[in-house]
């Protein structure tokens, strides 16, 4: 048999994440604990061999049995193969799609490159290369920072205006006289990874140090539009900025990639219209000094104060909640088709035929929702006057029975609509899966009673009974 490659080897034989269902690990702790856990019976030796499988399948499609694998089809694969103008293109697109757009005052994006000759470009992330790749990265083809990216569509003049994202002590004024010269002003600011990744958690929800500072006094000086971008892959309480009106547009850009820079600047010049959804609430600083870490109940809690986690479940003031994202353009909703009612078939003795049921147990063998499932036709029109894409988010919520959350995601969807044009979506719910709902002990359940299925301010009942 073919020697594996040490630097495969030493890999396949840690053995797998049995328990989120991954059949690689390349670090070294279950290298260290798997064999005691399959002695303690917490791993199936059959589990093992299934992931050992799938890697070996893997190398056998790689040609790694096959002689020298450099001599095999993807033996020699290199830069030339990644750097592709397509594969740059591609990653540009994926940072045009992540881009969220938070605020626009008075629709002050996008900006007009005829009547914006000069920009102020500021701030610890502003020229930034490796900040912008995350972790679990791989090696760029090259960087085109925020900078740069503005710098191909308008003269610019750069500040730092703080030596890090720690920002320990702002140089505000300096920054706020660049901006006072110029027609508009971008702030890109945040974190990276000497504030937040794996095994290093930030302590509040504000902007690193003097960040707040920095931008205050930029945004008061600057003499045109201000645009604030946040690169970062956690929330920050930033309700200063979204109050200020000096303050006129807010991105969120996550950790755009190689090609962030020159994604940015196609939002901002309106080359392309965000799409982008918050992926996550950001919620107050307030919520943090209140609620401890490792207090991770979902749940609200009424009688202590607690007010739960999540879109579904969090009843406090967010910063900007969950699938938050604003578009150049304005689109509305319109329902083609849904239910208003839905039986669930019942075995002829079935107790909830004589008695009032809220909900099914998924495991009783009396009922047959399994198979049971319901289309919901919807039509998306574009009323503006920009051709985009809008994600069309699906929530039900369902009725009020074991703590059931206040709005759960049944799907999403995302569709690209020309101006004054309009697109159809279609969602194909299933009972057992979407209409069900979590006991307090963790059995799931079918909610009877009614539904209310939603897409932005589109609302539909929905009666589900036996």
């Amino acid at each position: 048999v073919t020697r594996i490659p040490t630097k495969f080897s030493s890999c396949i034989y840690q053995h797998l994440f049995y328990w989120i269902g991954l059949d690689l690990d390349c670090g070294s702790f279950l290298g260290k604990h798997t064999e005691a856990a399959v002695k303690g019976g917490l791993v199936d030796e059959a589990a093992i061999d299934k992931a050992i499988s799938n890697n070996f399948a893997t190398l056998l499609r790689l040609g790694f049995f096959d002689g020298d694998p450099s001599k095999q089809q993807y033996g020699n694969l290199g830069p030339k193969d990644v750097c592709t103008e397509a594969n740059q293109e591609l990653a540009r697109e994926a940072a045009r799609q992540g881009i969220v757009l938070l605020k626009n005052s008075a629709g002050s994006l996008p900006l007009s490159s005829s009547a914006v000759k000069t920009m102020a470009v500021i701030g610890p992330n502003a020229n930034v290369t490796k900040t912008m790749i995350g972790n679990y990265e791989g090696t760029p083809c090259k960087y085109t920072t925020p900078l740069q990216g503005l710098a191909a569509s308008v003269a610019t003049a750069y500040h730092p205006g703080c030596a890090n994202v720690a920002c320990a002590s702002a140089q505000a004024d300096d920054a706020a006289k660049i901006a006072a010269a110029a027609d508009a002003t971008v702030l890109v600011v945040g974190a990276d990874q000497s504030i937040e990744a794996e095994s290093r958690d930030r302590v509040d929800l504000n902007l690193p140090g003097q960040q707040q500072l920095l931008i205050t006094e930029v945004a008061k000086a600057s003499k045109g539009p201000v645009i604030l971008i946040i690169m970062s892959g956690g929330g920050f309480d930033i309700s200063f900025a979204k109050n200020d009106d000096k303050i006129t547009s807010i991105l969120w850009v996550g950790y755009p990639g190689e090609a962030g820079g020159a994604a940015i600047a196609d939002v901002i010049f309106g080359q392309y219209n965000p799409s982008g959804r918050l992926p996550m609430t950001w919620y107050p600083q307030s919520y943090v000094e209140k609620v401890p870490m490792t207090n991770m109940n979902m749940r609200p809690d009424p009688s202590s104060g607690y007010p739960g986690r999540t879109y579904r479940f969090y009843t406090g003031e967010t910063v900007y909640a969950f699938g938050d994202g604003l578009s150049y353009t304005q689109f509305q909703h319109h329902l083609v088709k849904a239910p208003k009612l839905v039986n669930i078939p019942l075995a002829e003795g079935h107790t909830c035929h004589s008695s009032r049921c809220t909900t099914l147990d998924l495991h009783d063998q009396a009922h047959s929702c399994e198979n049971l499932a319901f289309d919901v036709h919807l039509r998306v029109k574009n009323v503006g006057r920009s051709s985009g894409s809008q994600t069309v988010f699906l929530y039900t919520s369902p009725p009020s029975v074991h703590n059931s959350p206040k709005k759960h995601l049944l799907g999403f969807q995302k569709v690209y609509v020309e101006a004054q044009s309009e697109s159809s979506v279609k969602f194909t719910l299933h009972i057992c899966k979407d209409l069900s709902v979590v006991d307090e002990v963790g059995t799931r359940k079918v909610a009877l009673g009614q539904h209310v299925l939603h897409v932005g301010d589109l609302k539909h009942s929905l009666s589900l009974r036996v």
